[in-house]
């Protein structure tokens, strides 16, 4: 039986500057249900990083409650693993050094972990590109390499802030698909923003 993984209740956020008071978020409710993979649409400037960025807790909401798993978030939790726009891979470390950095950070680079973080790039088509480095890789790899960074950390869910934005219109689709059935190969929960609707439905179209 399908259950709440994110409950977003009633949620509005305000920021405060010299100039005064901007409302980013007005009484938002929302509920994602485990596997789910749900896609947020709207253009620049409506508050969709911000909802990201509440739901990780690098922020807090001026009202209501964001609930993870049933228990209400007060900081960062493990269980959600956050891509962001840009795949920010460090370019003078290799691939398999880049998408062991979570596990680095967490103290958590166990030999087990390590293995099976190699057995994702080999899942995922990047095995004999471990020992390269970022700049010799397209786009769409270097945009797998992220993903795979952060589900080396076994993250129960995913944020992911228009993460294909960087790449060209076709390397976009194409990418955003794959990432979509990876997603859903490791049964993860995922919140995507986007500007573009052919970007959402290719996370979500289901390959055969």
């Amino acid at each position: 039986m399908a259950y709440k993984v994110v409950d977003i209740q009633n949620v509005s956020k305000i920021y405060h500057t010299l100039d005064g008071e901007t409302l980013a978020m007005h009484d938002l409710s929302l509920s994602v249900f485990k596997g789910e993979i749900v896609s947020i649409v709207g253009p620049s400037g409506c508050g969709k990083t911000t909802l990201l960025s509440l739901i990780a807790s690098l922020i807090k909401p001026s009202s209501g409650k964001i609930l993870i798993d049933g228990i209400e978030i007060k900081k960062y939790d493990k269980k959600i693993g956050y891509m962001f726009q840009n795949d920010n891979l460090f370019e003078w470390r290799t691939i398999l050094k880049n998408v062991l950095i979570g596990l680095e950070v967490q103290n958590n680079l166990t030999p087990e972990n390590i293995s099976k973080t190699e057995n994702l790039l080999d899942i995922y088509g990047l095995k004999d590109f471990k020992n390269h480095y970022p700049s010799q890789l397209s786009g769409g790899m270097r945009q797998r390499v992220a993903l795979i960074r952060t589900l080396s950390t076994e993250p129960e869910i995913l944020l992911l802030d228009e993460p294909f934005s960087a790449l060209d219109y076709q390397t976009r689709l194409k990418v955003a698909d794959e990432v979509g059935t990876i997603l859903k190969k490791e049964k993860k929960t995922a919140i995507m923003v986007t500007h573009d609707i052919a970007e959402a439905i290719s996370m979500k179209r289901q390959k055969k």
